[in-house]
């Protein structure tokens, strides 16, 4: 299982929006073939830092989403609301 992390700094005045696009688009993400789960968080002490918390079946289904129209024209829209750029990691699960 692949475990994908992206940490996001939002500008204030975007939150509202970066949330609804979120929101739209994360039903379409689970649609996705490898895709087991996509969930938002965000930092208790920082309330524009926010987070997305993948889990992939493997790295190949991330890149098949990632190279994927749908995820191309999502994050030309989403990265105008970020104060700076998103910082990704991906992991894999040792468990």
């Amino acid at each position: 299982m692949l475990i994908r992390i992206v940490k996001i700094h939002l500008l204030t005045d975007q939150i509202s929006a970066f949330k609804i696009l979120f929101y739209a688009a994360q039903p379409e993400i689970l649609k996705f073939e490898g895709c087991i789960s996509v969930e938002l968080m965000r930092n208790p002490d920082h309330f524009d830092q926010y987070f997305t918390f993948s889990k992939w079946t493997d790295e190949e289904s991330l890149n098949q989403y990632r190279n994927s129209e749908f995820f191309i024209t999502t994050w030309r829209k989403t990265k105008l609301l970020f104060a700076e750029k998103a910082i990704a990691f991906s992991m894999v699960n040792l468990n």
